[in-house]
């Protein structure tokens, strides 16, 4: 259960600097990389929606035993 959440905390912090870049490559005409940086931060929403999902799952499994 200590992985999840340390993969959770990282996946939080991996979507704040994809959105600092990609501010920043706003901010300075760079459209390619933000472009980019548009699709990482989608994925990570993505892998951490579904890993919200599984530790939420474990918990209610937890909780029937």
């Amino acid at each position: 259960m200590g992985k999840k959440f340390a993969l959770n905390i990282f996946y939080n912090l991996a979507i704040i600097l994809s959105i600092f870049g990609l501010v920043w490559c706003y901010n300075n005409h760079k459209y390619l990389p933000a472009g980019f940086l548009v699709g990482v931060t989608a994925c990570l929403f993505y892998f951490k929606y579904q890993l919200t999902k599984d530790i939420r799952k474990s918990f209610k499994e937890k909780d029937q035993k």
